[in-house]
């Protein structure tokens, strides 16, 4: 049902409690929301967001509790994502055609969505929308995390509509962060994935957020932020502080290993790097939870990661590992490649050349046993240890 949030202000939005991945790469165990905010002011009402295509029954249900969707005089994007936006041309033509109101940069995406022109409200820093008794301000926040995102921000009742930037996948119908649980880390995941590479940005928009008073947040997924909404944006802060590479003696030693061969390479490495001062994680992959760990991964000083081979690649929960780096700065770090094999040997060149494509340094060539390790192996583990946390510490 509509949820009122401030006198005038309503959630009105969508739940999908069932989605389990979210964009092909994100862990949903919770579901999400598909937040979207109907303002009413004495003399006009905007909508802020519109809906995912396939939800619009569920945002105009909640519409109709409030209002007759045709009094909306405006339709705010934040941004264009198809999860906020999708259904905006059913959206536009079961409100009557308002006035669509986005940032300068938003109007190309709108065109595409819509597969035709059309002649929104372009905003930018400074604009205002009076809506009598209520204004609405529009903050530039370029890539959080799309190029054409915009905050809005209600100075009368001082609540912030920040886009997708302090959400979450989450999905709870009591709607506020003080009557859910369990939503701390799911806080922080979707921090790691969704804003962590466009930290600079992130600083930027806070440092505009600190301007203003915010008793109020209100993202376009999960909880609506009411209960100490200042110390979630200090938590964004810190994480958004954290320099790449800052802890030069730390090395991670990712890996995955059947039958004990890699695993063996692994405890060898990390006691070679230890012997020269490091400081060695040994995470096996079969159960790490590496969206917890990209922290750690960001700011270590070097990794090393191995995998067994089976049918001429390396295993899935290796790959899962790589295909999280991207978001991440890692650029020019130490970095090697491992694993054991039977027939062909395959995983620790593949793995090799994914690390330099994230264009990482390797320290060496990739490192391969065949079948059970021996004390050769073990010797160049070591070495290869070695060597890694020399590379680090320099």
């Amino acid at each position: 049902m509509a949820t009122q949030i401030t006198a005038g202000v309503h959630w009105v939005g969508a739940l999908d409690p069932d989605i389990r991945v979210f964009d092909v790469i994100m862990a949903a165990p919770h579901g999400t929301t598909y937040n979207a905010y109907l303002v009413q002011g004495g003399e006009k009402t905007a909508l802020i967001e519109a809906s995912k295509r396939g939800f619009e029954d569920q945002l105009f249900t909640h519409l109709e509790e409030v209002l007759d969707p045709w009094q909306v005089d405006y339709l705010v994007l934040n941004h264009t994502e198809p999860d906020h936006s999708g259904a905006l041309p059913t959206v536009l033509e079961r409100l009557g055609h308002p006035q669509l109101v986005c940032s300068k940069s938003a109007r190309l995406f709108v065109s595409a969505l819509l597969n035709h022109d059309l002649d929104p409200l372009l905003v930018g820093a400074g604009d205002t929308l009076d809506l009598g008794g209520k204004t609405l301000e529009f903050i530039p926040a370029p890539f959080l995390h799309w190029p054409d995102t915009m905050f809005t921000y209600l100075p009368e009742d001082r609540v912030l509509f920040p886009c997708d930037f302090l959400g979450a996948h989450f999905c709870d119908e009591r709607l506020f962060n003080d009557l859910v649980e369990s939503y701390d880390y799911q806080f922080e995941y979707y921090f790691n994935v969704i804003m962590r590479p466009f930290k600079s940005h992130v600083l930027k928009a806070l440092d505009e957020i600190a301007r203003r008073e915010v008793e109020i947040i209100c993202p376009s997924h999960g909880p609506v932020l009411r209960a100490n909404p200042q110390a979630y944006l200090e938590k964004y802060r810190q994480w958004a502080s954290v320099l790449p590479g800052s802890q030069k003696d730390r090395l991670l030693v990712f890996y995955a290993s059947s039958y004990g061969n890699t695993r063996r390479l692994a405890e060898a490495i990390s006691r070679g790097a230890e012997e020269q001062g490091a400081r060695v994680s040994l995470l096996d992959l079969s159960s790490a939870d590496v969206g917890a760990l990209l922290g750690e991964i960001e700011t270590c000083g070097g990794l090393a990661v191995g995998s067994l081979t089976i049918n001429g690649d390396a295993v899935k929960p290796v790959w899962d590992l790589l295909s999280s780096l991207a978001t991440l700065e890692l650029r020019g770090r130490p970095v090697a490649a491992f694993g054991s094999y039977a027939w062909s040997g395959e995983a620790p060149r593949f793995l090799h050349q994914r690390l330099l494509d994230l264009k990482m340094k390797p320290v060496a060539d990739p490192l391969r046993a065949h079948l059970t390790v021996d004390e050769a192996d073990l010797q160049a583990a070591r070495d290869l240890g070695a060597k890694l946390a020399q590379v680090m510490q320099l």
